[in-house]
């Protein structure tokens, strides 16, 4: 499973559930007694949900670094998606956030949350393919799409799940109830604050490219179609930072997240 730092986890999932929580309706997170937010990272979604639920919402993920975030807001347990630490029936409800799309057999993981869940299993997974980013720097978007389609063909795991989260809840003998979509809606413009200042500067510099080479390599691009990428990505993020320097930089990525709800069932287990 891939590994993600705290400040990766709050920048790309900041705001997610700020403006609107619609898309968590089918939970019934009012009517819940326990919950448990499988692969909670720092705790963006279990927040949301102890809002939301009278009930106990508990967080679980591998990393002690990311759960002590997390731990400021709601219980923590450090435990494996794949043997989670809770005895079967545990929770009423058991959900995960951007976790399925990390893991090399997520049906196996979903077993797990049908074990320890006597009632409903929710999923929010991103499709990273349909990904739109619009840029006031003309190369920005096509070099992004570029870049996205070469990390897509070396990854290992199927980063795209998305709307197709339902196949793998059947599979796992989850009764499917619902898929919603919710967008994502990420955007940057003056005033700059200090994250997108840095993401600026690693774009000028290659960096934020560079953390994705080897991936990208697993695939079919090669060294040199590499190293041409990597020259215009840096002209590209000094143009981000020109309009920056003159206040007229825009830009707005739009990330699609599917709601997944099942529920279990006696064939299930």
């Amino acid at each position: 499973m891939r590994e993600f730092s705290e400040a990766y986890l709050k920048r790309t999932r900041k705001g997610m559930w700020d403006d609107t929580r619609a898309a968590l309706e089918p939970l019934a997170l009012d009517s819940r007694d326990r919950v448990l937010d499988v692969g909670c990272g720092t705790g963006e979604l279990s927040r949301v949900l102890a809002a939301e639920c009278p009930g106990e919402v508990i967080g679980c993920d591998a990393d002690s670094d990311l759960l002590e975030v997390a731990g400021e807001h709601v219980p923590v347990v450090a435990g494996d998606a794949l043997r989670l630490p809770f005895p079967d029936d545990a929770f009423d409800l058991v959900v995960c956030q951007a976790l399925l799309i990390n893991l090399p057999e997520p049906t196996a993981a979903l077993a797990e949350f049908v074990r320890v869940s006597s009632d409903l299993v929710a999923a929010v997974e991103p499709d990273n393919a349909a990904v739109e980013v619009d840029s006031s720097v003309a190369t920005e978007a096509p070099l992004e799409a570029r870049a996205r389609r070469a990390y897509l063909d070396g990854i290992s795991t199927d980063v795209t799940l998305g709307a197709d989260t339902g196949d793998a809840f059947a599979d796992a003998g989850l009764e499917v109830l619902e898929t919603c979509r919710y967008d994502h809606e990420r955007t940057i413009e003056p005033p700059y604050g200090e994250t997108a200042v840095t993401i600026a500067q690693r774009k000028a510099t290659g960096a934020g490219l560079a953390d994705d080479r080897e991936t990208m390599l697993e695939g079919s691009m090669n060294d040199e179609e590499y190293d041409e990428l990597r020259s215009a990505w840096r002209s590209m993020g000094r143009n981000v930072i020109e309009q920056m320097e003159e206040r007229s930089y825009r830009r707005s990525e739009e990330i699609p997240f599917f709601v997944t709800v099942g529920r279990v069932t006696r064939d299930s287990r």
